[in-house]
């Protein structure tokens, strides 16, 4: 039991809240291509996000995983990224600095999605059962690649008052 649920229950509540999360993200990051904020949509991809990232530390472990370090990584972008748009209200720099953290934020929620993935499912597990092999390093490093490219123009946008 975690927090009241079985283990398979509370993992269904993770992955609908990262689910949730990158469906968000992705929408707001669409929309700071546009050079439009999204407030509801971006209040959604944060809280979302941060619930992704509170709820991997209640998986019962011996130690301290990779997944846990890009747990903490990712909740201190969310808590630069929150006080740069709701604290900060995204006056001079920190306009900047909130894209910046949402986009990295997103793509740490992706990277670790692509990861599970290569986990979870049979085809994938097949093509790189030790996520050493070639299928899982290209898919990780076009996941990179596509968010560097998004984030770079979203963040020249973001200059231009978005």
């Amino acid at each position: 039991m975690i927090w009241g649920m079985t283990t398979e229950t509370f993992t269904q509540v993770h992955v609908v809240l990262s689910l949730i999360g990158i469906g968000a993200g992705l929408i707001v990051m669409f929309g700071l291509l546009e050079g439009r904020l999204l407030d509801r949509w971006s209040a959604l991809f944060l809280v979302a996000t941060v619930a992704t990232s509170v709820t991997g530390f209640a998986f019962p472990t011996e130690h301290l995983l990779p997944s846990h370090k890009v747990g903490i990584l990712s909740l201190v972008i969310l808590a630069v990224a929150t006080l740069a748009r709701h604290g900060l209200r995204l006056v001079g720099a920190w306009r900047r600095t909130y894209v910046l953290c949402a986009a990295i934020a997103l793509y740490l929620n992706v990277f670790v999605g692509v990861t599970q993935a290569f986990q979870k499912l049979p085809a994938l597990v097949t093509l790189a059962p030790t996520q050493t092999e070639p299928p899982f390093v290209v898919a990780q490093l076009m996941v990179l690649a596509l968010f560097v490219a998004l984030t770079t123009v979203a963040t020249k946008r973001s200059g231009r008052g978005a």
